[in-house]
């Protein structure tokens, strides 16, 4: 009875949680080994596929995160979480038109995604700034510097 419950074990595929678990319990290097395996043999699983990119952006492999993610915004288009995680890398490398349009979608797919919602609103406030700086001059009237200097601290806040 123990061999079989044993076994049992043993072929119940690993998850993405259990991975994102041992990889955040301090064991990252078993962890990514662990995930590369599981992507060997279920390619398609897109929590996975989801943790790989996220792991890759939080180790600084923003360009891999990336291409990770846009390729799962392909094959996963109903998915709203590829969108909005392809979005702040782009608004962190300043493409803030690209993000936008990136957490609209994640939002048509997701109208509650709290998450996206506040992203799409420091991406606002970043496009509020680029437009306020952009109509500053030497000689700007004092409700647009207000404006670009509340923008600005809103902007430091994130």
């Amino acid at each position: 009875m123990l061999l079989t419950a044993l076994s049992a074990l043993a072929n119940t595929p690993v998850t993405a949680a259990d991975i994102e678990r041992q990889y955040r319990g301090g064991e990252p290097r078993v962890a990514l080994q662990r995930l590369e395996q599981a992507l060997a043999q279920r390619p398609g699983d897109a929590p996975l596929r989801f943790l790989q990119a996220v792991l890759a952006a939080e180790t600084g492999q923003t360009a891999q995160a990336a291409k990770l993610l846009e390729r799962m915004t392909e094959e996963f288009p109903d998915l709203p979480e590829p969108y909005n995680n392809l979005a702040v890398l782009q608004a962190a490398g300043g493409q803030y038109d690209r993000a936008r349009s990136l957490l609209e979608t994640a939002l048509r797919l997701d109208p509650g995604y709290r998450t996206a919602h506040e992203n799409l609103g420091d991406v606002f406030v970043r496009l509020a700034q680029r437009a306020y700086e952009a109509a500053s001059g030497p000689r700007s009237e004092p409700a647009l510097q207000s404006k670009l200097r509340l923008a600005r601290e809103l902007a430091a806040l994130r």
